[in-house]
């Protein structure tokens, strides 16, 4: 047990359990931490809980965690299981069961029990998935888990999750939403700090996150122990994809007065785009930003592209391989689905800007000799090592900032590349193939105004 409270030096920190005042007996709070046996997949579960006014009560609370653990008695599982109801409801701020409605549980054969807490449901789903998906798979799922669906449902019991429940969790989302946009409106620095590092959750990560839980649900209802998969009975409001907006010369003019962007995704005129390139010219990155503009390369795909599977002589590239982010880390992998692999035309000016670029780099390969780093990619830093994409994306909002240019994304530049195909006389079917999209209809809707 220890004692802390909320107060502050003069940098802004807490004192917590070093505040001088805490030797008065009304000020600050009595807390406990215990650690509970381990889940199911072998994790560490040490628990806090604070809020006691004495040190008499805090005492109280960490003797009943300690009678309701003992009811298990020699029982291991039963163990795992009492401790999975107590994390859940420390965890949800959430009232301890009482001794005696636990032992009736126990004596019963705890039934209640065999239906676990959405809380260890996540941790075993979780562990699950990190040792079959792929690294980026397993983050969003651990994103969505740790971010919004066990602080939302991690106290209720796996049978008694419903159809309210979760429209509780996304009305509260939505919410939040709109607390971040008034704390970044407001104009104060503290509301502005608050909020920093968090991002509104929009329409389509809202359906990602119910598809997580879907997921997640989906084996008990397989197994017969859920009739239903409650994630498939919520009714979200559509995910409409945004339609790509032109930097018109009206929209730049606002822009430059107000610093108002019309849309999610926006792309440049063609006269924006060549004034980009031309600005870019003599940047070591400036075949890759040519290349996106012209055939719609992805970053990671433009980032991970090998010279083996470039064929300037038949004016085609090859997508086979794309390099992704693990947080910072990166790696190799295959193109985000099987469509988005495939070859893709090269048009006359691109090859050449391609060939030059190749004549450059093998000029700096024999240069420095065995202080080269072989990594077979088409785009490399200076020492031939890979690019990281999150450089990419810096150093083009940096030449775009630099161009005196209006602000897109880079992945914008994709949906230029479709853009300016499109107005050049390309049908929607040569802009699907160019982008490698599943589907005709996900080219139509992203590219029909």
């Amino acid at each position: 047990m220890y004692k802390r409270c909320s107060c502050r030096d003069s940098n802004g920190r807490e004192l917590g359990s070093a505040c001088p005042r805490l030797e008065q007996s009304r000020h600050g709070q009595w807390c406990y931490r215990v650690e509970l046996p381990k889940d199911r997949a072998g994790n560490r579960r040490p628990r806090r809980r604070s809020g006691f006014e004495t040190a008499k009560k805090a005492q109280e609370g960490l003797d009943h965690v300690g009678k309701l653990l003992a009811l298990a008695g020699d029982d291991e599982d039963m163990l795992r299981k009492i401790a999975d109801v107590i994390a859940a409801a420390i965890s949800a701020r959430q009232k301890l069961p009482e001794v005696e409605d636990m032992r009736r549980l126990v004596r019963a054969g705890a039934a209640v029990l065999e239906h676990p807490l959405m809380d260890g449901v996540f941790t075993a789903f979780l562990a699950k998935k990190k040792a079959t998906r792929s690294r980026n798979t397993y983050r969003s799922y651990e994103s969505h888990v740790r971010l919004y669906l066990r602080p939302h449902l991690a106290h209720i019991r796996r049978d008694k999750l419903s159809v309210a429940h979760l429209d509780g969790m996304f009305d509260a989302i939505v919410e939040h939403n709109d607390v971040i946009a008034e704390y970044r409106a407001s104009g104060d620095p503290r509301k502005v700090a608050a909020v920093k590092w968090q991002r509104p959750v929009g329409p389509t990560s809202i359906r990602r996150i119910r598809e997580t839980l879907r997921a997640i649900l989906s084996p008990a209802v397989k197994e017969g122990l859920l009739t239903v998969n409650v994630a498939s009975l919520v009714e979200l409001p559509p995910a409409n994809r945004p339609i790509p907006k032109v930097w018109t010369e009206e929209r730049v003019a606002r822009w430059r007065l107000t610093g108002e962007i019309p849309s999610p995704v926006m792309v440049w005129t063609p006269a924006q785009t060549g004034g980009f390139l031309d600005y870019a010219v003599n940047d070591l990155l400036y075949p890759l930003f040519h290349l996106i503009a012209h055939v719609g390369l992805r970053r990671g795909e433009a980032c991970g592209q090998r010279r083996s599977d470039t064929y300037l002589d038949a004016a085609t590239l090859e997508v086979a391989n794309q390099i992704v982010q693990y947080g910072w880390e990166t790696g190799q992998a295959s193109p985000k689905t099987t469509s988005s692999e495939g070859l893709v035309a090269l048009d006359r000016d691109t090859v050449l800007v391609l060939r030059q670029h190749l004549a450059d780099q093998d000029t700096a390969r024999g240069r420095l000799g065995s202080d080269w780093v072989e990594s077979g990619l088409l785009f490399t830093q200076p020492d031939g090592s890979p690019l990281h994409p999150a450089d990419v994306t810096a150093r083009f909002q940096e030449l775009a900032r630099l161009a005196g240019l209006p602000p897109i994304r880079l992945h914008d530049l994709r949906h230029g590349a479709a853009t300016l195909a499109l107005a050049a006389g390309a049908d929607m079917k040569t802009v699907q193939n160019m982008l490698r999209h599943s589907s005709i209809t996900v080219t139509a809707d992203t590219y029909t105004t």
